[in-house]
């Protein structure tokens, strides 16, 4: 076998049959092609590197485990698997850290398996543009952003809250900051 072919990244095959022949070249080869897929995704949402190694082991422990069992059956990617399995646990982390006020169930319908890769890195790398959009869209524009997009409360409510004299008012703002907001986004490269 060339070096070249040795260093790339392992086939799903050959990875699902190296844990079942307790291949350690085979582990050592998955641990390397997957991890900084892993470490993009850990550090774009409020982790570090340490955080990234600890996920990325759990979630080959997972595979590992699976595989062992017999349990395991790949309906997408190996590689997709992987990533869905990291971010999952990253989530949960994130919740359990308090870093994430939300819950882990809402993110679970949105996270299915069967996903490519390269659109959950798009999405985060477009969800990171968002995040740093709103932060340079300074107040009140980010409070009425998140109120009505995020926290889903009605233009009366925010028109109560930020002391407009009626709705439509409160809506012309909105639609104001949406569009600060947007010229903020697509400015970003």
């Amino acid at each position: 076998m060339n070096k070249d072919l040795k260093a790339s990244a392992p086939t799903d095959s050959e990875i699902v049959l190296g844990i079942l022949n307790n291949s350690e070249v085979v582990l050592r080869r998955l641990y390397t092609a997957y991890f900084p897929m892993i470490l993009q995704l850990i550090i774009n949402n409020n982790g570090d590197e340490d955080d990234a190694k600890d996920i990325y082991q759990e979630a080959i422990i997972v595979l590992y485990n699976k595989i062992k069992s017999g349990d395991f059956e790949l309906n997408s990617k190996l590689k997709t698997y992987i990533y869905s399995v990291c971010r999952r646990l990253w989530l949960k982390r994130l919740s359990q850290m308090n870093r994430y006020g939300g819950d882990i169930r809402d993110f679970e319908e949105h996270l299915p398996v069967e996903e490519e890769v390269d659109d959950h890195s798009d999405r985060d790398i477009q969800f990171g543009k968002m995040e740093s959009a709103l932060r340079l869209l300074g107040e009140p524009c980010k409070t009425i952003m998140e109120d009505f997009y995020i926290k889903n409360r009605s233009m009366q409510e925010i028109c109560e809250r930020f002391g407009y004299t009626n709705a439509d008012n409160a809506k012309t703002q909105k639609y104001k900051c949406l569009q600060r907001l947007k010229k903020l986004f697509f400015q970003q490269k």
